[in-house]
């Protein structure tokens, strides 16, 4: 008798034991998590997407499972923003400067000389600036879930390098399809040349165009040292990377799995932003290395008044409510 009960109690508790583990599998969740660039080690957009997932799986025990999908396999920033709109696309670390392409408010974080050093970006993107430009955009169906680090941008070219505003005209630049990118560099004399990220290697290499603009950590990461001659620490604009979902997926998962979403979130930022600091004082002596020329630029002042017109211009498009919040903040 005593046999058959205790043969009764194991086939219970393994049946609840499977019940559990079907009910564990029926809710788990598969996050696609999609960038441009690569997955190198001091890659920043990598950076972010694997301390993410380290963050989310730890914290929902096998109930969330993000799976990382580098060099575009999940298409350029452009499809990838319209498929995160629609849900084809679960979740992104996306440029900036592609978002103003559906919110023009966040044409703001691409003005040209804005923030003057990481900090200031910091407190506005953590701020109300930051928390306005998300509401914004949780109305287009994508949900901010992390503002990380890009660094600052540079000039990289094959003609010359750019000490003044001068050096940057006669110049062929590739920058981002973002009016912003195109207007700065046409009021410095330069020549804008709008190009999906995936095309821009090609173009450098075959003359096509002289150079671009470009974080540190993406230069290394993605071998722009390799065609390009001149590095110049311009630091024109902060390069602020998203980790964005869609609202669609986020809608499907459980209160306790989308809580886990937005606080690994949170915790990724604050690693990821310190190791980008950690990276980018390593960075030009790396390059330098590797056959750049660099230089530092000797009149910012300059800078700042040959693009006065790019703020005037995008005023009325960011909003001058937003724009006027965050001067206030970096004077």
């Amino acid at each position: 008798m005593k046999r058959k009960t205790l043969l009764s109690a194991l086939i219970a508790s393994l049946l609840l034991g499977l019940g559990a583990g079907a009910a564990l599998a029926q809710n788990k969740a598969i996050i696609k998590l999609g960038w441009t660039t690569t997955d190198g080690a001091q890659d920043p957009y990598a950076i972010a997407a694997r301390a993410f997932k380290s963050h989310v799986e730890a914290a929902s025990k096998g109930s969330i499972e993000v799976q990382m999908f580098p060099n575009r396999q999940l298409g350029d920033e452009k499809p990838m923003l319209e498929g995160l709109r629609f849900g084809t696309v679960d979740a992104s670390i996306m440029t900036n400067a592609v978002m103003a392409q559906i919110e023009p408010g966040y044409q703001l974080n691409d003005l040209p000389f804005l923030y003057a050093s990481e900090a200031q970006a910091h407190k506005v993107l953590d701020g109300k600036v930051g928390a306005e430009l998300a509401r914004r955009l949780e109305t287009k169906g994508i949900i901010t879930l992390a503002a990380m680090e890009g660094g600052f941008r540079n000039m990289i070219n094959n003609k010359k390098p750019v000490q003044n505003p001068a050096d940057v005209s006669g110049v062929k630049y590739r920058v981002m399809q973002n009016p912003v990118y195109i207007d700065m560099f046409n009021s410095m004399g330069g020549s804008a040349v709008p190009m999906a990220w995936g095309e821009t290697f090609t173009a450098v290499q075959q003359g096509t165009i002289d150079g671009l603009e470009i974080p540190l950590a993406v230069i290394d990461s993605s071998k722009y040292n390799e065609v390009t001659k001149y590095l110049s620490l311009t630091n024109h604009t902060y390069s602020v990377i998203y980790l964005l979902v869609s609202k669609r997926t986020m809608d499907k998962l459980t209160p306790e799995q989308r809580k886990i979403m937005s606080d690994s979130a949170k915790l990724a930022q604050a690693e990821q932003r310190k190791a980008s600091a950690e990276n980018s004082k390593q960075l030009v002596a790396a390059l330098q290395a590797k056959g750049m020329t660099v230089n530092t630029i000797s009149d910012p002042a300059a800078f700042r008044k040959s693009v006065a017109p790019v703020y005037e211009k995008f005023r009325p498009s960011i909003g001058a409510e937003l724009l006027n919040m965050a001067l206030e903040q970096v004077k």
